[in-house]
């Protein structure tokens, strides 16, 4: 009988066995079914690279045409080829678009848009885009599942003119300099207005690079631009005969801006699973990739950076590499290269409404406060947030949750600015504006991050922004003269208004080399622990906490490495600090490490120069 029964239970493992091989291989062949990709080649619909030509107008019909066509759950590849493809705005998408942390004129002209697509590859192969006058080169919206991939975007006259130092005489205020190339320029009323298609600027700041490092001129920071009162001594070389600043040597290389920021190279709205691979951004008037209300943004190989070693630019972006507003999921950033750009390689944050009015115990009215983030949603039904108090940065214990939520407008066609929100619990009775200044924080929109095996270098400002309180690791980056702060931590409910608070992050095995020669908005220390507090004295909690800063390696000229504020919960640790004297130490900040309401520390197993140390704090 047993065998009987070992014998049946040896055919049913079989015939089950057989059954679920059966179903692997229909689940197989149903994946490669739907995962089979629609290839469109460029260049078998007269868009080959090369050529000169206008490729706007020729790819946005494509693009419609393969929308149309496409159906439910069908991949889509379309292939470059690899040379240079010119885009002009002529042909381009026309669009209103807000985007975070940019100038709110409207329209913007697209190059490629990709709006409301699924499943869709770019593939580059090597194409340089470029692109002509003002236009938004990518638009990603509403879009999920996309890849862009090996493919690079410039413009072929930047907003930013660059120009060389010939001479300088310090005592009357008199300098000559030279364009680059490339520059296009004109001279009306003596004042000097840098040129392009379509548009011309008179440029009110700069920033000066050292010729052959590229480094930005040690304590140079923001400079003042002699673009008033010149003349032309022949084509190409300018006297400004009311420029002076004795830091600008012969031969320092000076890239001429304005503070004007209309349109990032990438912009990605409300998208889903975004994967950037290998895509270079070698200028952008805005920003190099600004993502708003996406879930799930992965980047390997993204470079806002320069052309090689032998590339004559000394600048990319006109404002950060890559900034993150309003995000979820998971931000992952791993191999890039950020340098020359004019602001942070990396900033990711949400933005507090301000409270400006309470309705009801459970409804009150929100709003936008910087001039440069408004005109998008802000959160859902089912969103966690949180209350703030202004002054203190001191949170309401406890969250609540959005139940509903409505734009409020004067007009259907005006951009949000405020919003109407219901909560589903009734609100603490001192949340009312009418007795200080709120803030409202988004919990369920901030992402956790990853940012690894970066190289930052020679841009302004600094290196990377988080204010996430989900899980962020900062490792194995090179940090490589950042002229400001190397990380900062911030969190600011008053100006910016850039939510929040760290909770969990870990800062290790990177190198810092040099940062800090230059000093401007927070710049306490090579890694600033600095949120926006107007109160700090009447502070009874804490902002940040969870902050872990170990085996790292410092390379530094000055003194200051850590500055922390409105602390809980602190390591520094097995961290080396190495000195050298590339450049004069200059920082009033005297100490390696400096607290400001920090609790719960500890630091130790600490070297500067091989000897260990209890770096003491002031």
């Amino acid at each position: 009988m047993n065998k009987i029964i070992n014998s049946l239970n040896g055919i049913t493992r079989l015939k089950t066995r057989g059954i679920s091989i059966l179903l692997l291989c229909l689940l197989t062949i149903s994946l490669k079914a739907q995962t089979k990709a629609k290839v469109y080649t460029l260049a078998e619909h007269d868009i080959v690279p090369n050529n000169g030509k206008n490729n706007t107008a020729r790819l946005s019909v494509l693009l419609s045409k393969i929308k149309a066509e496409t159906k439910a759950k069908e991949a889509i590849v379309i292939k470059f080829q690899k040379g240079r493809y010119d885009f002009y705005p002529e042909g381009g998408t026309i669009r209103e678009y807000y985007i975070s942390n940019h100038d709110q004129n409207n329209p913007k002209t697209v190059g490629i848009a990709l709006e409301q697509f699924k499943n869709i590859t770019l593939e580059g192969n090597g194409a340089d885009l470029i692109f002509h006058g003002r236009m938004l080169p990518i638009s990603i919206v509403e879009a999920t599942d996309v890849k862009l991939e090996n493919l690079s975007i410039d413009f072929d006259k930047p907003q930013i003119a660059q120009v060389k130092i010939i001479e300088n005489d310090t005592a009357k205020g008199n300098i000559v300099f030279e364009t680059a190339p490339w520059v296009k320029y004109l001279i009306k009323d003596s004042v000097f207005y840098n040129t392009g298609e379509g548009w011309e600027m008179q440029p009110t700041s700069g920033i000066a690079f050292e010729s052959q490092s590229k480094h930005i001129v040690f304590n140079s920071g923001d400079i003042r631009v002699g673009t008033k009162g010149v003349t032309e001594l022949a084509p190409g070389k300018i006297k400004a005969f009311n420029w002076k600043n004795k830091k600008l040597i012969p031969g320092t290389v000076v890239a001429m801006r304005s503070w004007a920021r209309p349109a990032p190279g990438i912009f990605v709205h409300k998208g889903n699973n975004i994967r950037l691979v290998n895509v270079k951004v070698h200028y952008a008037e805005g920003m190099g990739l600004l993502a708003q209300l996406t879930e799930n943004i992965y980047m390997d190989g993204f470079g806002v950076c320069l052309r090689g070693k032998i590339d004559p630019r000394y600048f990319t972006t006109q404002a950060d590499a890559t900034h993150f507003s309003g995000c979820r999921g998971e931000i992952i950033s791993k191999n890039g290269l950020y340098e020359g750009m004019m602001d942070d390689a990396i900033n990711i944050h949400g933005t507090y409404l301000k409270l400006v009015k309470k309705v009801d115990s459970k409804t009150v009215i929100g709003q936008y406060m910087h001039s440069q983030s408004y005109g998008f949603d802000w959160g859902n039904a089912g969103d966690s947030v949180q209350f703030i108090q202004s002054k203190t940065m001191e949170l309401w214990d406890g969250q609540n949750t959005i139940a509903s939520i409505t734009p409020v407008k004067a007009q259907e066609n005006d951009p949000v600015k405020t919003f109407r929100i219901q909560f589903t619990k009734v609100l603490d009775e001192e949340i009312d504006p009418s007795k200080q200044d709120i803030g409202i924080e988004n919990l369920t929109w901030t992402p956790a991050v990853v940012f690894t095996g970066n190289t930052i270098r020679n841009n302004r400002a600094r290196g990377a922004l988080f204010s996430t309180p989900r899980r962020t690791l900062v490792a194995r980056n090179l940090f490589d003269h950042t002229s400001g702060t190397a990380i900062l931590l911030c969190g600011d409910s008053n100006g910016w208004y850039e939510t929040g608070a760290c909770r969990d992050i870990e800062i290790t095995d990177n190198r810092f080399v040099n940062a800090l020669t230059s000093m401007y908005q927070f710049t306490s220390a090579v890694i600033s622990i600095y949120p926006e507090i107007p109160d700090l004295i009447n502070q009874k909690k804490y902002f940040h906490s969870g902050i872990r800063i170990h085996h790292n390696q410092f390379n530094t000229f000055d003194r200051p490495v850590l500055y922390a504020k409105s602390v809980k919960g602190i390591s520094f640790e097995y961290n080396k600090i190495i000195t050298n004297q590339e450049y004069p130490a200059f920082h009033r900040n005297k100490n390696v490490i400096s607290f400001d309401r920090v609790i719960q520390a500890e630091i130790k197993h600490n070297t500067i120069d091989g000897k260990t140390t209890d770096l003491s704090l002031k």
